[in-house]
């Protein structure tokens, strides 16, 4: 038994956010069917890294998904959709505004056809507002929220995190939204409702203590390179085989053990320094004289003398790091699958880890339209006889 194993989605989302959220119901047993566009599919299928044509992301991006492919610009889409969305507890769409209702599958007519649809709408700006109708994507929403003025050196241009945020902030807010909204169906009167997300609303919500300190203080919070302004000392430092090791030291007892396994007793006992707010005042001092001390040793040495002495400690992991460390493997964070034509592939594990009904892998990502019969045959909507299981649309 999985923990949502009977729930029905519906995925009308591409690339990146709605996907997202598809993606993490499906891998707790929710039976997502992803409508996909029947020329070419889900653009991630060409996205980043091709393994003989298909992207290896969309082999982790659509596992445990089913595909019909539809053109949902035609009347016959249209009306597919509607008779899935009638059986449906859950459709997940990500496109720009106003895009569904001009296809008449807009949350008045579903809502309509199926009371107790719960509705999903990932956009740039959310469906209100004065910005609701401008296209938005996972950099404009991590620029907005706030995000990307911090992810710089001082000084130096701001830079992305690295992967999507943005979409996936959004898509994992979205599932939060689904589960209340869930919760509130089964106890407060069967009803469906529309959640509505937006990418920078979804930044901006992990930003902490952002706006209080604005409004508070006037203080704009500014980049900081790999430190962490206001709580000291947290940072990377060099060691003395130029790898970088991160060291959090910012509690008060770690602090303490800290300077002491560098050496620095007398800062250990400089009563200055025995909370934090003391320590960002001398935040400089503090991080040279960890430097002073990695710069004598290799990583592997400052971590085995951290570690010991009970400092949180870590050297920066590539994606090699992670795929051969013990505790990841140990945790089911690396496994083992195949894609639809058996081959294998290392896939990321699944998150969140639940004891009773844990989430699993149990199909890899499906070829474009494979599920058409099989779904729309189901639903009592006619299927073109002529090659719908790999590629047709209704």
């Amino acid at each position: 038994m999985e923990a949502l194993q009977g729930l029905k989605v519906l995925e009308l989302g591409q690339l990146i956010a709605g996907p997202f959220a598809g993606r993490t119901l499906a891998d707790f047993g929710a039976d997502v069917i992803k409508i996909e566009p029947a020329d070419g599919g889900d653009p991630l299928r060409k996205w980043r890294l091709l393994r003989e044509g298909t992207s290896v992301w969309w082999e982790v991006q659509s596992r445990n998904k089913r595909s019909v492919a539809l053109d949902l610009r035609r009347a016959d889409g249209q009306a597919a959709v509607r008779a899935l969305a009638a059986e449906a507890d859950v459709l997940i769409e990500n496109f720009k505004p106003g895009t569904l209702e001009n296809w008449g599958l807009g949350w008045d007519t579903l809502h309509t056809l199926n009371p107790k649809l719960i509705m999903l709408r990932i956009s740039g700006f959310g469906q209100t507002g004065p910005y609701a109708g401008k296209p938005g994507f996972g950099v404009l929403g991590e620029a907005m929220g706030g995000l990307r003025h911090l992810t710089a050196e001082p000084g130096r241009v701001p830079v992305r995190v690295g992967v999507s945020i943005g979409d996936t902030l959004a898509a994992l807010h979205g599932v939060i939204g689904v589960l209340l909204a869930l919760r509130h169906r089964e106890v407060n009167g069967g009803r469906g409702q529309m959640v509505d997300v937006a990418l920078y609303e979804s930044v901006f919500n992990v930003m902490e203590s952002l706006l209080p300190e604005y409004d508070a203080f006037g203080a704009v919070r500014g980049p900081a390179g790999s430190a962490l302004p206001g709580i000291a000392p947290s940072n990377a430092y060099r060691c003395g085989c130029g790898a970088y090791v991160l060291v959090g030291g910012n509690g008060d007892g770690i602090f303490r053990r800290l300077m002491r396994a560098i050496g620095r007793t007398d800062l250990e006992a400089d009563p200055g320094l025995a909370q934090n707010d003391g320590r960002v005042a001398r935040v400089a001092q503090i991080d040279g004289a960890i430097e002073a001390w990695t710069l004598q040793r290799p990583i592997e040495e400052v971590i085995a003398a951290l570690e010991s002495a009970g400092v949180p400690v870590g050297r920066i992991y590539t994606v090699a790091d992670i795929a051969r460390d013990p505790q990841y493997l140990a945790r089911d964070m690396v496994l083992q699958t195949h894609d639809a034509d058996g081959r294998p592939l290392k896939v990321p594990g699944i998150v969140p880890k639940l004891a009773a009904t844990p989430g699993r892998l149990r199909t890899p990502a499906p070829r474009l339209g494979e599920h058409n019969t099989s779904v729309l045959g189901r639903a009592g909507w006619p299927v073109r006889a002529a090659n719908d299981e790999q590629a047709g649309g209704a």
